[in-house]
């Protein structure tokens, strides 16, 4: 199966960084929308379609593709646009930008793809350590499977040195109470995105991804409180 994601692509973001400018986007908006936008949108579609199958609480839509404009009210770096395209998918349960989900991006130097929750929240990041503690070794195992550690080797993402305040220093499961976000991902070089096993190994990421995103959202629709 032919990649929607070809050569144009990572042509076109590989000249906008070098020319991250607005004069020079908008005289190539049409080429944008055309080799980066086009693509993009049509491995949502197909996303959308596959996800019946082994994902059906995930939602894939256009508006899964990001904005190509930057905030940048808040940084340093004003350059006006992102030069990496990239899709999120949540679950349709929680909504856009709620709890756990599944992501990918092109960039001129990579394409990354997986699935997990970066950043949560403190109140849901409480309530992820909550359902750890409580389900555990649910979570060993989600992240020990087979092809959990094929696809991703082992659990990703920023940890605290030391157990959080209210659980044990000896906790079973203190390994994975330390995390402060929770990811599962894979890295290729930029022009994988245009082959014929982009499309066959994302589905097979996401599928993989898929327990650990359903284990996290699990804590998103409990009860569980606390600060």
């Amino acid at each position: 199966m032919a990649s929607p994601i070809g050569p144009d692509t990572l042509r076109f973001l590989r000249a906008l960084k070098r020319n991250n400018n607005r004069a020079w986007f908008q005289a190539r908006r049409d080429v944008y929308e055309r080799d980066v936008k086009g693509p993009m949108l049509a491995v949502i579609a197909r996303l959308a379609a596959d996800f019946k199958r082994f994902a059906p609480e995930m939602v894939s839509a256009p508006d899964s593709l990001f904005r190509i404009y930057r905030d940048t009210r808040f940084t340093e770096d004003k350059t006006p646009y992102k030069t990496h395209a990239a899709a999120s998918f949540w679950s349709r349960g929680l909504g856009r930008g709620r709890g756990a989900g599944l992501y990918f991006e092109v960039a001129p130097g990579w394409t990354w793809m997986g699935g997990g929750f970066y950043a949560p929240e403190p109140a849901d990041l409480v309530r992820i350590r909550a359902h750890i503690a409580d389900t555990y070794p649910e979570i060993h195992r989600t992240v020990r499977s087979a092809a959990f550690r094929r696809g991703f080797g082992e659990l990703a993402g920023d940890r605290l040195t030391r157990v959080p305040r209210g659980y044990a220093k000896d906790h079973e499961a203190a390994e994975y109470l330390k995390h402060r976000n929770f990811l599962a991902g894979r890295e290729f070089p930029a022009e994988f995105a245009t082959s014929a096993a982009f499309y066959p190994t994302l589905v097979e990421t996401f599928k993989a991804a898929m327990p650990l995103v359903r284990f996290l959202n699990e804590a998103m629709a409990s009860d569980v409180g606390g600060a």
